[in-house]
């Protein structure tokens, strides 16, 4: 079986791509928690597309797998697009999701309600380690909130609460948001390239035997 490595140590995203994932196609998936002397690049790009390109070719090259790599997070229109890529770190480089929270829930009271609004991102690379072989980009809109609500999600899943629906992301049951979030919506348009690898692979050990 074809190894994919999912290009982050985040128990949270590892649970929610893994839980997406697997029933969609036949990886064995790795994590870089399995190389614990990895050591990933800094994220220096300007956008979410740039690093998550950044960090799948250098673990790929690193590790000599498929690699899929994730940059996400929480954009709001009305504060010139914060969080944006520093989404896991806006309140500080070791910030916990709850100071994060708190800092936005700062900026947010500075605007009127109607444009407490956003969208969560996120960006997928997959690669070898010959190079990027696919990129894609998945978004949910919805409201912010000045109150957390529900126990379950991370990041900023207790103030987000996606359009047509009365729950946030952290009220959510977890089968129902890997369903409609924005890291759904990207691993959907990646589908068609992982089983051509797969099929592809497949093939080639056909022919070996």
């Amino acid at each position: 079986m074809i190894k994919l490595v999912i290009a982050t140590t985040n128990l949270h995203k590892i649970r929610e791509i893994k839980a997406i994932l697997k029933p969609l196609c036949s990886f064995d998936i790795l994590t870089l928690r399995n190389f614990p002397d990895y050591k990933p690049p800094e994220e220096r790009g300007k956008t979410f597309k740039e690093n998550a390109s950044l960090k799948a070719t250098h673990a790929a090259l690193a590790t000599k797998e498929w690699v899929l790599a994730d940059d996400s997070g929480l954009v709001i229109p009305a504060l010139n697009n914060d969080p944006g890529i520093y989404s896991a770190r806006y309140a500080g480089s070791e910030a916990t999701d709850k100071e994060n929270r708190l800092k936005l829930l700062q900026k947010l009271g500075g605007i009127d309600e109607q444009e407490r609004v956003g969208y969560y991102v996120c960006a997928l690379a997959l690669a070898s380690s010959d190079g990027i072989e696919k990129e894609v980009q998945g978004t949910v809109e919805g409201s912010l909130l000045m109150m957390p609500r529900g126990g379950g999600g991370f990041g900023y899943d207790s103030l987000f609460q996606k359009y047509d629906y009365g729950k946030t992301f952290a009220e959510l049951d977890e089968e129902t948001k890997n369903r409609v979030s924005h890291r759904r919506k990207a691993i959907d348009k990646l589908l068609g390239t992982l089983k051509m690898i797969g099929s592809r692979q497949k093939h080639q050990d056909e022919l070996c035997h």
